[in-house]
């Protein structure tokens, strides 16, 4: 496919794509670099993986400019979605999660043993990512995180 070749928007769905896609459009010519891909994902309030961020570089990306056209990104996009990837995980799966790191049961985390956690263990965050989590959740007075306060606040935060 070439990078001009026509986009045919069928329904509210595709342009809802094709929009948050034409925000990190710098250029004006239907390519967004392969680097916003998560971010254009993020911004239609998906949560990909890096691994579900990188198969659709692969399958989409033109390798000999970075880029990739909204000719190729939308039908793959969508049919993503269509299959509810990128789903944010439950307020149950997140309380869970931070339980099992409270080996104590004291209903919070240190900011210092998260942030270890965060940056050697699974999916790497990037320092900025980290940063604004630690900036929602560390109670500015004792320092700690009260992940159950944390997670209601991102559930709240991200409801459409």
């Amino acid at each position: 496919m070439s990078l001009s070749e026509e986009v045919h928007i069928t329904n509210d769905f595709e342009k809802k794509i094709a929009d948050a896609f034409d925000i990190f459009d710098h250029a004006g010519n239907k390519t967004i670099d392969c680097r916003e891909v998560g971010t254009v994902l993020r911004a239609l309030g998906g949560c990909p993986t890096e691994a579900d961020i990188q198969e659709i570089i692969v399958t989409c990306e033109n390798p000999e400019f970075g880029n990739i056209a909204l000719s190729r990104f939308l039908p793959i996009v969508s049919g993503m979605i269509s299959e509810n990837r990128f789903q944010p995980a439950s307020a149950e799966e997140l309380l869970k999660a931070f339980r099992t790191l409270d080996k104590e049961n004291k209903n919070y985390l240190d900011k210092d043993y998260l942030t270890k956690l965060i940056m050697e263990e699974g999916e790497p965050f990037t320092p900025e990512e980290i940063e604004e989590m630690m900036t929602t959740a560390v109670d500015q007075d004792t320092g700690r995180i009260p992940y159950e306060y944390y997670i209601n606040h991102i559930m709240v935060c991200t409801i459409h």
